[in-house]
């Protein structure tokens, strides 16, 4: 699917995302992935199923509101433990497909909202 941004100039947003890829300002991305407004980050992990607390050091680290965990062509839910560096940084997190983190990013993007998503790609 092609998304566009309405308006966010300078900024990273997601511009697509098929099986197998995700589009950030028109770049294709095939391994999971960190965006945020100023960055893209590669994201160390090769699933949910093996997600650890560790994996989301980097996430809290990241001056973000707001994190969307896009956990591919479904929804699957990390334990609460797995969650808790998010928990205790009192960051608010939503757990969707990946289809439903790229548009949400975008909603909050160009709401100005500091967001940060985690995908995988499905």
């Amino acid at each position: 699917m092609k998304l566009h941004l309405a308006d966010a100039p300078g900024r990273y947003g997601i511009t697509g995302h098929g099986p197998g890829h995700v589009l950030v300002n028109g770049e294709r991305h095939e391994k999971p992935l960190i965006v945020t407004p100023d960055q893209v980050l590669p994201w160390p992990v090769s699933s949910v199923a093996e997600l650890r607390t560790e994996d989301f050091t980097l996430l809290v680290q990241l001056p973000a509101d707001i994190v969307l965990l896009g956990t591919g062509d479904r929804q699957l839910f990390p334990g609460p433990a797995i969650l808790r560096p998010l928990i205790d940084a009192r960051r608010g997190f939503e757990i969707m497909t990946t289809a439903a983190a790229c548009r949400t990013y975008n909603i909050l993007l160009n709401e100005g909202r500091r967001v940060a998503a985690a995908l995988f790609i499905p």
